[in-house]
């Protein structure tokens, strides 16, 4: 609803200054001890690193095997009109409304394959504790294989911060670009550690037959385009895909989603170029445009409807599958108004203050194919999920405030309120751009507004109570 009346924006510069002091000297980011081995001690534990091969060969109702690529910090507009992938979108499905979730690199990848990021507003070294599940714990429902592959990664299962190329000692493996190492779920597990592999692993299992029917491809910092431009990580992804759009086990059954890990430019919407290829990509729509609403927790939800998954509880449960495989799971896809979205910073949480506790996923959440949370998930949080509802446990998982001119953008806000049930409330006021999702199962009442107090939810929290009270 639009307000009549607004506090004046002096007000509630005031406010929000206030909460930002006192939310900065009374909060502490977790910190975890930092992987970082010498060279002499990667040798070594390269000499004795065993290799998983595992393939399987479990039927989906779109694809048989999904295999993502990641770029880095490219705005929509430059990536569409650069050369290599514009080549490339000829063969495939263009979707112009994917979106990135937060800044900077890490916590993008984070979320990718865990359905959240936690609060996580920087890329420093972070373990996810082992009670926390990705898409891996629900592939293996089904003994659906999976991997990943980083470009020069030095072993496989390595863990380390970074690794430099050993000759120009130029960036080139990081951590951060790797979003299952990041989970102790997987790096606990010795022969989950056997499947984080590098390219020399791809090309082998290419070779053999044996590719996962699950990866994730993650290129080094050169043509990854983080350290260099556009145009080398077009290049790149065009020489990378198009021998093997032309390999025939490759194609068979396969669809790869092609994007990028965030915008560059955070004045802007942080909207990203994503493409989808493959051999489930029908002749008439190579070369179209999908302007469905998606965001990177779409790459979980659509393995979760392609397999008849259950879902981790988390924004996978609500986010948008793609349009190819919603059609073919009778799955009916929501329209987003991105009107005043913009996905440019984070909230106030578990990685990014040290005094709040780890969300619990909703434990009563089901997912566009109608499956509910895995059993071992409710298992182990359902106590916590209910103890933090008891609680007021404020959840807000996709702040968005923006610090500049947003393109594309009026200077109107919108507060999103999401439930547990994934409908959304709307507050609109004309005082700041600000974008709030919340999976608290209350409406933003004075309960949720003592919950924002309580959590340390700082200056943009501070502006939605403000805001609330013109409802």
């Amino acid at each position: 609803m639009l307000f009549k009346n607004v506090l004046p924006l002096a007000t509630l510069a005031s406010l929000a200054n206030a909460a930002t002091s006192s939310s900065s000297a009374t909060t502490t980011s977790r910190f975890y001890s930092t992987i970082d081995p010498s060279a002499t001690e990667i040798a070594e534990a390269a000499s004795k690193a065993e290799t998983n091969h595992k393939t399987s060969n479990v039927q989906g109702s779109t694809f048989e095997r999904f295999v993502v690529i990641w770029l880095e910090n490219t705005d929509f507009d430059k990536a569409a009109e650069s050369d290599g992938l514009s080549s490339l979108a000829k063969h495939g499905i263009t979707l112009d409304n994917y979106w990135a979730l937060t800044h900077p690199s890490e916590p993008n990848y984070l979320a990718s394959v865990g359905g959240d990021y936690f609060a996580l507003d920087d890329d420093r070294f972070i373990s996810l504790p082992k009670n926390v599940s990705t898409i891996v714990d629900l592939l293996n429902t089904k003994n659906i294989s999976w991997g990943e592959y980083q470009e020069h990664l030095p072993y496989t299962g390595f863990q380390g911060f970074n690794y430099s190329n050993q000759e120009t000692f130029a960036n080139d493996y990081v951590r951060k670009h790797n979003p299952l190492v990041l989970y102790e779920s997987i790096t606990d597990d010795e022969d989950n550690l056997k499947n984080i592999k590098n390219f020399t692993s791809f090309y082998k299992d290419l070779e053999d037959h044996t590719l996962p029917q699950w990866s994730f491809i993650t290129p080094n910092m050169t043509n990854d385009g983080h350290d260099t431009n556009i145009n080398v990580a077009a290049d790149w992804s065009k020489n990378f895909l198009e021998p093997l759009l032309s390999n025939d086990y490759f194609m068979k059954d396969t669809l790869v989603l092609l994007t990028f890990d965030e915008n560059e430019n955070y004045a802007l919407k942080n909207k990203v170029f994503a493409l989808l290829l493959g051999g489930v990509i029908p002749d008439e729509l190579k070369g179209t445009v999908d302007s469905t609403y998606y965001d990177h927790y779409s790459e979980i939800s659509s393995v979760e409807a392609n397999w008849d998954l259950p879902n981790l509880g988390r924004h996978d449960a609500f986010a948008n599958v793609f349009k190819l495989v919603a059609d073919k799971s009778d799955i009916v896809n929501e329209e987003v108004d991105t009107t005043y979205q913009v996905n440019n910073h984070t909230y106030i949480g578990y990685l990014n203050d040290d005094t709040i506790d780890l969300p619990a996923p909703n434990v009563s959440a089901i997912n566009k194919n109608g499956k509910p949370v895995l059993d071992s998930i409710k298992s182990l949080w359902s106590d916590e999920w209910s103890k933090q509802q008891g609680d007021g446990y404020f959840t807000a998982t996709t702040t968005t405030v923006s610090t500049g001119i947003i393109s594309d953008a009026t200077t109107t806000g919108e507060i999103s309120a999401t439930d547990s049930a994934g409908k959304a409330s709307n507050i609109t006021s004309s005082a700041s751009n600000v974008t709030f999702s919340n999976t608290h199962s209350a409406s933003v009442d004075s309960e949720a507004k003592g919950a924002i107090i309580n959590t340390g939810m700082g200056a943009s929290a501070i502006l939605a109570i403000v805001l609330s009270f013109f409802m």
